[in-house]
């Protein structure tokens, strides 16, 4: 049966995988060689109990990736941050600061994992996104429309920001950010525009 992820129970458990996984990757440096035993046996919980949190050790690492993901945001753009030109820019700024830092991190042997949390990485941007867009009390656009511009925009911010981060020497982080700003605000911008205005 699965978990409820709201449950208050549930979520001090999956905090303390976290904060287990944490404890372990300073320790090792790598992804690869934690196993679930170990995340299990640091959280002083059986491995039964992960497996009723998780199905695998991919599926922790997803959630795991989401939820550091969260925190670095949430430390720049609170959860009630309007939408704007300003919090875009910092939103977009934060990705290509994240990724340098999780390349730092990633080893030869983790290379399998990157997809996954890259794809966590970009569907928490996209929820932001959309969650900015449909906050326009004026919204004519249909939904569908939203979303399919909140996936465009967060797999571009997204793309740029990895593709850049596995050579930072080629351009400054503020030049690209302003690059990357310039072809957003085409589509974004007039959202943040609007809302502005009528503040």
């Amino acid at each position: 049966m699965p978990v409820n992820p709201n449950d208050p129970r549930v979520k001090r458990t999956r905090q303390l995988f976290i904060q287990a996984f944490n404890d372990l990757l300073d320790e090792k440096r790598n992804l690869y060689s934690i196993s679930v035993h170990d995340i299990a046996a640091r959280a002083s919980v059986n491995r039964a109990t992960f497996y009723a949190h998780f199905e695998d050790k991919f599926a922790f690492l997803e959630y795991w990736m989401t939820e550091k993901f969260k925190i670095i945001i949430r430390k720049k753009l609170p959860d009630d941050s309007p939408f704007s030109q300003g919090s875009l820019r910092i939103l977009v700024q934060t990705i290509f600061q994240f990724q340098v830092r999780f390349r730092q991190y990633i080893t030869p042997g983790d290379r399998q994992f990157e997809p996954l949390l890259e794809k966590a990485m970009q569907k928490e941007l996209y929820r932001l996104l959309l969650q900015w867009l449909n906050s326009k009390p004026n919204q004519c656009l249909p939904q569908e429309k939203l979303e399919v511009l909140a996936l465009v925009v967060s797999w571009g911010v997204f793309g740029s920001a990895l593709q850049w981060s596995r050579d930072t020497k080629v351009r400054s982080l503020e030049s690209i950010v302003e690059d990357v700003m310039e072809v957003v605000t085409v589509n974004m911008g007039p959202f943040g525009e609007q809302e502005n205005s009528g503040a």
